[in-house]
C-alpha cells in the first residue's frame, strides 16, 4: 500500500494484516518504528478528516465543557502523531530496545483492532464527513504508540471529565475515573489502557469519550 492508496477505503482484512504486524513487535522501538511507518500513509487530505471527525464530536458536548475537553482530544491524536513521527525521524526508535509492557494486554489490543475499526456510530447528518476504517485506524495506532511505547494513559493526563475529575498523574502512576468502566465496550482503550481505576466513588454522567 503506498500514500496515495490511503483515501481507498481499507477492506477488513488489510486493516488485520496491519494489526498482525503489530503484533509481532518485540520492544517498544520495533513497535514505535511501525507505528510511524503506518502513520506515514496517511495523507493531509486523510488527517484533515480525522480533524474534521474530531471537530464535529466534539461540537455536540455542552460548553464549558466543550471548550476544557477539545484540546486534550486533539493532543490524543495529532500530539501523539507528531510526537511519534519526531521520535523516528530522529532515529530514537533505535535506542528504545525495553519489552512492550504487558504483552498479554498489547495482543489483546492489537486483535481487537480490526473489528474495532469497523464499530462506530456514524451519522451523516452530523459528520458530513467520509469517514473510512483506515481512519479509525489512526486513532488505535496513535493509541498503541500512547500506551505501550510511551506506556502513558490512553486519554491524555490532564483531561477533564464531568464532575470535575480528570485523569491523574500520582508521581509516574496513572489514574483515571473511567478505566475500569467502558468493559462493555469491546473497542474502547480504556480496556487496554495503563492507568489505574481511580478509587473515588462519584458517578460520572455522560462522561465524553467520541472515539473511546
Amino acid at each position: 500500500m503506498t500514500a496515495s492508496d490511503i483515501t481507498t477505503p481499507l477492506a477488513k482484512e488489510e486493516i488485520a494484516a496491519v494489526a498482525r504486524r503489530l503484533a509481532t513487535a518485540t520492544t517498544k522501538g520495533d513497535l514505535l518504528r511501525m507505528l510511524a511507518e503506518e502513520a506515514g500513509r496517511y495523507t493531509l487530505a486523510d488527517l484533515q478528516v480525522i480533524g474534521g471527525r474530531l471537530f464535529m464530536e466534539v461540537a455536540g458536548l455542552p460548553e464549558p465543557y466543550r471548550s476544557r475537553v477539545r484540546p486534550f482530544f486533539c493532543e490524543q491524536l495529532f500530539g501523539a502523531h507528531h510526537r511519534l513521527l519526531l521520535m523516528y525521524r530522529s532515529g530514537a526508535f533505535r535506542q528504545v530496545g525495553e519489552p512492550i509492557r504487558d504483552r498479554e494486554t498489547f495482543e489483546k489490543f492489537c486483535a481487537m483492532i480490526p473489528e474495532g475499526c469497523f464499530t462506530w456510530d456514524e451519522h451523516a447528518e452530523r459528520t458530513p464527513f467520509h469517514y473510512a476504517p483506515q481512519h479509525r485506524l489512526f486513532y488505535y495506532l496513535m493509541a498503541a504508540f500512547t500506551m505501550f511505547v510511551l506506556d502513558s494513559p490512553g486519554h491524555p493526563v490532564g483531561m477533564p471529565f464531568p464532575g470535575g475529575f480528570a485523569v491523574e498523574d500520582r508521581n509516574g502512576t496513572f489514574y483515571c475515573l473511567i478505566r475500569d468502566r467502558e468493559k462493555e465496550v469491546f473497542f474502547s482503550i480504556c480496556n487496554f489502557c495503563p492507568a489505574k481505576q481511580s478509587e473515588e466513588n462519584a458517578p460520572v454522567k455522560n462522561a465524553a469519550n467520541p472515539f473511546r
